[in-house]
């Protein structure tokens, strides 16, 4: 077995639950090249490559022990965005230390990591909402005049129909924003 055992995603999040060792040696060493790739490519060193994957396995920890942690998508994925947020997070550090030059390349790769990131955390903060809201905040973005929303809602008026779908999109930000991966994100 040893290394080379394959462990699904819900039993490396049970082990990191369970602070397994085994599990938490599987994460450094399945995930290490990846990290270490990408912080070569953005102004990092092999150095830090250790203390990212530190802390990335510490807030993974406190995210999979916190309440409501669903895995909405593959743990790499998921392991790389949160690693990606402690880098960027110290570059934003240094930066002020020590001017950076940075690569166009580099920014719009991390531009389309968080992109991606933000459109998961979307995607399930929007499964969260109420049916009713799901179906607003749906027509809506279909292209519906508020007068048809109303219409197929069997909503009362078209001002209600306005109404309705800006608490539904109130509604959705705030559950956005209790989503820990977007506090991972930084400022947008």
């Amino acid at each position: 077995m040893g290394l080379f055992r394959k462990y699904s995603d819900s039993d490396i999040i049970d082990g990191i639950r369970r602070q397994d060792n085994r599990i938490l040696s599987h994460l450094y060493d399945s995930y290490f090249e990846m990290i270490r790739d990408y912080l070569r490519k953005n102004s990092g060193t092999d150095d830090d490559v250790h203390e990212v994957l530190q802390e990335t396995v510490v807030i993974l920890y406190k995210q999979v022990t916190g309440d409501g942690f669903a895995l909405t998508t593959d743990l790499k994925g998921y392991f790389f965005g949160v690693a990606r947020n402690v880098w960027n997070a110290h570059l934003r550090h240094r930066s002020r230390l020590v001017p950076l030059d940075t690569d166009p390349a580099d920014n719009s790769e991390a531009e389309d990591i968080a992109n991606a990131t933000l459109e998961r955390i979307v995607a399930r903060s929007f499964a969260l909402l109420k049916e009713d809201c799901r179906m607003v905040l749906t027509l809506y973005g279909e292209g519906c005049t508020y007068e048809e929303i109303a219409g197929r809602m069997g909503l009362k008026t078209e001002d209600y129909a306005r109404r309705k779908k800006y608490l539904c999109k109130e509604a959705l930000m705030e559950i956005i924003k209790t989503d820990p991966e977007y506090h991972d994100l930084g400022p947008l």
